[in-house]
């Protein structure tokens, strides 16, 4: 008896432990600038929801890894494609984010495409690859699916509710009703799917964006073909019985070479972090900076923070480049940092150059007093990944001001190494000054790197960017260096690190455009 009442008390305490993580329900939600306004039947219907998925303590740890493993390529996506991020616990709804899940109706996938939606958004399904089964391909089409949506509902809790039932049984469930609406009553007659959607919304939002539990992540690696699995994975270290699990999209190993596709695998080393003030696009994990000359490190002093940094998240305690701001207190829309520093919505997305889709990015700084004309340095080297978005916030510049000084007006246009100006105005004609890492400043208009010099008695002058480096390092644009592949290397990861690109890696080395790297092969490059 006394071990039944034992057993009977460990279960009824594990129980109230787990229920006491069970977020609850809100009367009101925020979801892509859209406030939603439960009554009290409508919120009891999805916390019963919410409270299922947190039955299984076990089974809801291992869907939050699956969720905290894919869900910054997801986010990375839809913000590519200028979808509001609350659509990333979409995917969680329809698959669990299981790659090769299969529903009752055929669709298949991470996003639970049917063979011809997918092949309407540009997705690739055929006996040999399914891209329905890849987590960038796929993310990328529902993206464009949701997007057609909303351009003709111009709503998107209808649109959400349209990847459901169509454009068309969206249209005639919702009429006309909540076109351009910001403010939506749910209630009992509320789409179901609606209402599932947001269960899955407040069950996994305050648990992403963390580590998975054992320390993985999600690494993406661009691949065009032909190639294979199997060659793959001696280049990246990686076993082939490892890459087939996390590329089912390719049925038999095979990687074609129409156009590039995304091989992921699971690293196990630290994860790219985020930048401090956040770019409208996420750099790739590869992509990281080379750009080390004077001119460049001094980007790292910025943004410039100043105040009462302890108490950075209430209003009035610090600035971000002599200019009043605060740091997000959590991720959301932008109506939680209207609350949270008391100003109006409207003036924060003017100050801060954001549009109405734009989400707030907890521990970001957000300026609460409009950005100046002008930088307080004259020039910044752009590096990988950045945007005119990102480089506006860095220095306090107004958006406009960045772009109009430079001619510059879209980040499709930007490419590392290119020196903009922040103070004065780039004149007519001018050509963007673009510098590489140890090689002398030179003007240019294109964005192919000079090819490796020939090699001459005449030594070209030293300049402040190479200056103090090594004998070898100034050697190198005549005599080039040697790197030897390290697993987990690629053409595209050493191009990023080396300042130069893919095709110059392997006219270089005489490799071809299938050829794979092999840990230990050395490679001649010339900076």
């Amino acid at each position: 008896m006394k071990v039944f009442l034992f057993l009977w008390f460990s279960v009824v305490g594990l129980s109230q432990v787990l229920y006491a993580q069970v977020p609850e329900v809100p009367s009101v939600i925020y979801f892509a600038d859209i406030t939603l306004k439960l009554n009290e039947q409508a919120r009891r219907e999805i916390q019963a929801d919410v409270n299922a998925l947190y039955r299984s303590p076990n089974y809801f740890q291992i869907k939050l890894d699956r969720v905290n493993l894919y869900m910054p390529t997801v986010e990375r996506v839809l913000r590519e494609q200028g979808v509001p991020t609350d659509l990333k616990y979409l995917v969680i709804q329809e698959s669990s984010l299981i790659s090769d899940a299969v529903s009752t109706s055929n669709a298949v996938g991470f996003w639970q495409f049917k063979k011809g939606t997918a092949e309407e958004v540009f997705l690739r399904v055929d006996n040999q690859i399914d891209e329905r089964k890849n987590i960038v391909a796929s993310t990328r089409g529902a993206a464009l699916y949701l997007k057609k949506h909303q351009s003709h509902l111009n709503n998107w809790a209808c649109a959400l509710v349209s990847y459901q039932m169509g454009l068309g049984g969206a249209r005639g469930y919702f009429g006309d009703k909540y076109n351009g609406k910001k403010t939506m009553d749910i209630d009992r007659n509320s789409h179901w799917y609606l209402k599932k959607y947001l269960a899955h919304k407040i069950a996994f939002e305050g648990k992403t964006g963390m580590l998975v539990s054992n320390g993985d992540y999600l690494h993406e690696h661009p691949v065009r073909g032909p190639t294979t699995l199997a060659a793959l994975s001696k280049s990246l270290g990686v076993s082939e019985s490892h890459l087939k699990e996390y590329n089912k999209w390719t049925t038999n190993g095979q990687i074609p070479g129409d156009k590039t596709y995304f091989v992921t695998f699971i690293r196990k080393d630290i994860a790219p972090s985020r930048p401090a003030i956040a770019s409208s696009t996420e750099t790739s994990p590869t992509a990281t900076p080379d750009l080390s000359g004077p001119r460049a490190r001094q980007a790292q002093a910025y943004p410039k923070v100043s105040g009462n940094v302890s108490k950075a998240t209430q209003p009035g305690q610090i600035k971000v480049n002599d200019i009043r701001a605060v740091r997000a207190s959590r991720s959301g829309p932008i109506t939680q940092l209207a609350i949270q520093t008391g100003k109006r919505e409207r003036k924060l997305r003017r100050v801060n150059d954001l549009n109405r889709s734009d989400a707030i990015i907890e521990g970001n700084y957000y300026y609460t007093k409009r950005k100046k004309a002008k930088g307080k340095v004259g020039e910044h080297i752009v590096q990988p990944g950045e945007t005119l978005w990102s480089i506006s916030q860095k220095y306090g510049i107004r958006l406009h001001s960045l772009k109009a000084k430079n001619r510059l007006y879209k980040d499709k246009d930007l490419q590392p190494g290119m020196v903009l100006l922040l103070q004065d105005y780039r004149r007519r004609n001018e050509e963007i000054e673009i510098v590489r890492p140890s090689q002398p400043k030179t003007p240019v208009q294109q964005t192919s790197v000079p090819s490796p010099p020939a090699k001459s008695s005449q030594q070209a002058p030293a300049t402040q960017a190479n200056s103090g480096r090594t004998s070898q390092s100034d050697n190198s644009n005549e005599q080039g260096i040697e790197h030897q592949v390290q697993p987990g290397d690629t053409l595209y990861a050493l191009s990023k690190k080396y300042g130069v690109s893919i095709d110059q890696l392997r006219s270089w080395n005489g490799l071809e455009e299938s050829s794979i790297l092999k840990v230990g092969q050395k490679l001649k490059i010339y900076q």
